[in-house]
């Protein structure tokens, strides 16, 4: 496509080479009458000898060799993490050791839609809201602790519906394998995550637990301020307040709004996709047993989007032993 304010469309051209091929006109008189330079006037007549009409049009601008071109096989490793995992080009980056905007220009080029456009279970295409999210983060690790339960069915003793389906893990469900209560505590800033598999969420229980979750991030360095939950019965018992203590604000979302507590929400659901639903169990003991590799693995070895593919332990460098 010819830029707006060249001197010369391609019927300009096509006038300026035949003055000079077929008029005899010098190339400098050429030049002055069409306004250009003596190299654009030789140029357009050189190509005008060289393929007559067809070549005034525009060449293409991309180079014939690209040596540091993405090969195929790197770009299919790309389109295989979106479609396997459902990853964004940010993490497929940091997974692979490329640049986000490469990430993001092969899955365009090979028509991968955004995830928010796609339904989570299919993978089809779905109308997706354009609401512009604004994230949120505080300065410091420990200016707010995110502290949330996730109730999780637990694996019957042979698998669930991933080993035998639908109608078989129905059934399996039905034997009374009850439920796990993760306890989860994120930190704000750096999104360092402090869980555990508990039996119920009792008051007691959740005190207990942020008890150890506090001295986990003390551990590391990090001193609480704030803590935020939800308005569970647990939460606003005064064995919980008393385990957070006189120096700790408790502040609470507001009724009906998850989204307050936006970062625990979202942890959960990787834990979800990255964890407990990562594979196909046999048993609940199988899946408890992983538990701990991947929230090493989360705190330690996963880049996060939102730390732009640092991990936690990046923005906590205690927790590697590495004061200063």
């Amino acid at each position: 496509m010819t830029h707006v304010n060249a001197p010369l469309t391609p019927t300009g051209r096509l006038r300026l080479a035949r003055c000079i091929v077929e008029d005899g006109w010098l190339p400098a008189r050429a030049a002055e009458r069409f306004g250009v330079s003596l190299t654009t006037a030789r140029r357009w007549s050189a190509r005008y000898r060289e393929q007559a009409t067809a070549g005034m049009s525009d060449r293409s601008s991309r180079p014939r060799h690209s040596p540091r071109q993405t090969s195929r096989r790197l770009e299919r490793r790309v389109v295989g993490l979106r479609v396997a995992r459902r990853w964004g080009p940010a993490k497929i980056a940091y997974h692979l050791g490329m640049h986000p905007s490469t990430v993001h220009k092969i899955l365009s080029r090979y028509g991968c839609v955004r995830l928010a456009f796609t339904d989570p279970a299919t993978g089809a295409r779905v109308r997706a809201s354009t609401r512009q999210v604004h994230r949120f983060e505080h300065p410091a690790p420990g200016d707010l602790i995110h502290v949330d339960i996730k109730k999780l069915g637990r694996i019957p003793d042979g698998g669930g519906h991933k080993v035998h389906g639908r109608p078989t893990g129905k059934r399996n469900s039905r034997r009374g394998t009850g439920y796990w209560y993760i306890h989860n505590a994120i930190d704000d800033h750096s999104r360092l995550a402090y869980s555990e598999l508990l039996e119920d969420e009792k008051k007691e229980t959740a005190a207990s637990f942020w008890e150890r979750a506090a001295a986990y991030f003390a551990s590391a360095g990090i001193t609480v301020r704030r803590v935020l939950t939800d308005n569970g019965p647990c939460y606003r018992s005064n064995a919980f307040a008393g385990a957070l203590g006189e120096q700790i604000t408790h502040k609470r979302t507001r009724p009906y709004r998850p989204q307050t507590n936006g970062k625990v929400e979202r942890y959960n659901r990787t834990m979800l996709e990255e964890w407990a639903y990562a594979t196909a169990y046999l048993n609940e003991a199988e899946r408890a047993k992983e538990f701990p590799d991947f929230l090493h693995r989360y705190n330690h070895h996963r880049g996060h989007t939102a730390l732009r593919g640092a991990t936690p332990a990046d923005r906590v460098p205690n927790l590697r032993g590495q004061y200063n």
